[in-house]
């Protein structure tokens, strides 16, 4: 078949699928992209030449910042248990290197995505071309290697004979749960145009088989010998448990067990919020009840995480001296950490192998009524009437009254991802969607206009404070202009609240964390910015609905919610209003030396908690 290498690309793209549990769904399912003068003409042509003439499936949408659409397709990925992802196209040079930031969020996360960034020109007939980088150490440098550490897959089509094994080999990482994360295949812009006669067989349906790894035998004896010796046992249910759609399973080993369950950010709605064995978040924004479970623990069963330092509260978490790790994990990397007896397998295929081998062992631990006082401890923080601006825990509390059991709240960085893990009641494993691996400021919106388009029945609803929309606030046009329905819930308290309090705790005072005018002192500490955030929301073509109060903001979620539209709800909120302690600690260093006495205070309380830290050896 005679195709340009980028009419090839889609048209393969088209025809790959993904299986899993005889379930089958396509592995990509569309592309964001923006256009420039290198990939106009090569890739646009053929996402162009795909819709007219219906030669491929690959719908196109039109994005506005480079950076926020792999944001969105990592939204969709992680909406879709990795097991259908989105690609991204972007131009030479500034356009493709715009997607840095989103290649390494996806990544981090382990999340699926495939990046197509223009590049230079392969003949070099033109060289140095607009937007070129010259490196005298080779010319077959560019900008685009900056995306080599940050991808799982990496290479680029310099001849047409070239794109068959750089598909497949994407393809192969892509669906593959333990190697998946960003992957990139750069296309010279000029060979993006050139004409090849590819093999019709490049084009045929190809469907890539997700495996269930299922646990050795024999490491399942390990880990129930160790289990059943276990008198304080805690399970921790990482975003492995959603992706392999093993709630059922984790719902039946702890009823079967007895055994607590804790939740990291990305496993938070593995079990609901009401479950009985269900005790909230762990680590540094975790809540009291399970970093005490945490701390007293004999044996942590680790089910699809990798431990984070917020997790493991900077390895504090865990204080019992004699505390040994079982971990169940698709990635043997993460199976082994903690020193621990490792199971590598599907969280799914791990659970039901584990359950059985584990009959007639039931933990006695009491921990019922420590839930149900720190409920009560939520419920007050979800109404706490703090005036005269509301508190964020109050704005949490609404949300989470609006949402339905399938709806789905999504967020990233600032104090909202702890506030949140701390109090958030996550009903549905999908409800929760809080990208806390990269943590990356501007992804709420873009994500959820992914998470939309992945499951459309769902309403989405996007928590962003202002630090967050102002770095990237563009996918309300992307969503206004394909009529995707989102629910943006604005929150703006004039600075970075998040770090506020922490560069207080660390003795900075809170320097350069508010949005204000210059003060007398050469301090951003003068009146505040008359900046109108709901008014910028308005312009891009959201439909705002403005609240002061929490009974505001109840009635304008009721109202959003049956909208039509995007609709952005904005309310002012006060940075220094209280949230419930996690009791737990992150280690973020302190200056050593100081002349201010709140920086070597603040040294001084960072010494004595780094004492708990440990390796578990």
């Amino acid at each position: 078949m005679r195709l340009t290498v980028a009419q090839a690309v889609v048209t393969f793209l088209a025809n790959q699928w993904t299986e899993r549990d005889g379930a089958e769904q396509r592995a990509i399912a569309g592309c964001f992209g923006i256009f420039g003068h290198g990939n106009v003409a090569g890739v646009g042509q053929a996402l162009l030449q795909a819709q007219r003439t219906h030669s491929a499936q690959m719908p196109y949408h039109l994005a506005r910042n480079e950076q926020a659409m792999v944001h969105a397709a990592v939204g969709y990925a992680r909406m879709r248990n990795r097991l259908s992802a989105m690609a991204c196209t972007a131009s030479i040079g500034p356009g493709s290197t715009n997607m840095l930031t989103g290649a390494a969020l996806a990544t981090v996360n382990r999340i699926p995505v495939l990046l197509l960034p223009s590049d230079v020109f392969a003949t070099r007939v033109a060289a140095p071309v607009l937007q070129e980088l010259e490196d005298p150490r080779g010319y077959d440098v560019s900008v685009n290697d900056a995306f080599r550490p940050l991808s799982r897959f990496f290479d680029r089509v310099w001849r047409p004979e070239q794109l068959a094994s750089a598909l497949l080999g994407a393809m192969r990482v892509l669906t593959d749960p333990v190697e998946t994360g960003a992957v990139t295949v750069c296309l010279p812009q000029d060979v993006q145009a050139e004409a090849y006669d590819f093999p019709d067989a490049l084009f045929a349906k190809r469907v890539w088989h997700v495996a269930r790894p299922v646990p050795e035998p024999a490491a399942i004896e390990r880990a129930a010998e160790l289990i059943r010796a276990a008198r304080r046992p805690l399970i921790i249910a990482g975003g492995g448990v959603i992706y392999a759609e093993a709630s059922a399973e984790l719902d039946a080993f702890a009823r079967a067990t007895g055994i607590p369950v804790a939740d990291t950010q990305a496993g938070k709605g593995a079990l609901s919020w009401d479950h009985p064995n269900a005790v909230g978040g762990v680590g540094s924004t975790g809540t009291p009840v399970a970093n005490r479970l945490a701390r007293e623990a004999d044996v942590i069963i680790g089910i699809g995480t990798r431990y984070s330092d917020f997790t493991t509260a900077s390895r504090t978490a865990f204080a019992a001296p004699d505390v040994r790790f079982v971990n169940i994990n698709v990635a043997g990397f993460d199976a082994a950490k903690q020193s621990a007896v490792s199971v590598v397998a599907d969280a799914r295929a791990g659970l039901a192998a584990l359950t059985p081998a584990l009959d007639g062992y039931r933990s006695d631990l009491s921990y019922g009524e420590d839930v149900a006082a720190w409920q009560r401890e939520v419920d007050h923080a979800y109404h706490l009437g703090h005036g005269p601006l509301p508190a964020q825990s109050e704005v949490i509390g609404a949300v989470n009254d609006a949402c339905g059991e399938r709806d789905v709240v999504v967020q990233a960085a600032g104090s909202m991802p702890g506030d949140l893990q701390l109090l958030w009641r996550a009903r549905d494993p999908k409800q929760y969607h809080v990208e806390y691996g990269y943590s990356c400021m501007g992804f709420e919106i873009a994500g959820a206009l992914g998470i939309k388009l992945a499951d459309p029945s769902r309403e989405v609803y996007a928590l962003v404070g202002d630090g967050s929309y102002l770095m990237m606030a563009q996918e309300l046009v992307t969503a206004v202009a394909d009529g995707i329905k989102l629910i943006v819930v604005l929150v703006q308290n004039h600075g970075f609240a998040s770090i506020g309090a922490l560069s207080e705790s660390l003795g900075s005072q809170r320097f350069g964390t508010s949005y204000r005018f210059r003060g007398a002192d050469d301090d951003y500490d003068g009146d505040r910015l008359p900046v109108d955030l709901a008014a910028n929301a308005e312009s891009l073509g959201a439909n705002v609905i403005r609240c002061r109060t929490i009974a505001d903001l109840s009635e304008g979620l009721k109202r959003a919610r049956e909208a039509d539209r995007l609709t952005v709800v904005h309310i002012e909120t006060d940075p220094l209003s209280p949230v419930p302690s996690s009791e737990s600690w992150w280690d973020v260093p302190v200056s050593e030396v100081s002349a201010l006495d709140s920086t070597r205070a603040a040294r001084t309380a960072y010494e004595t908690a780094k004492r708990g830290q440990r390796q578990y050896l």
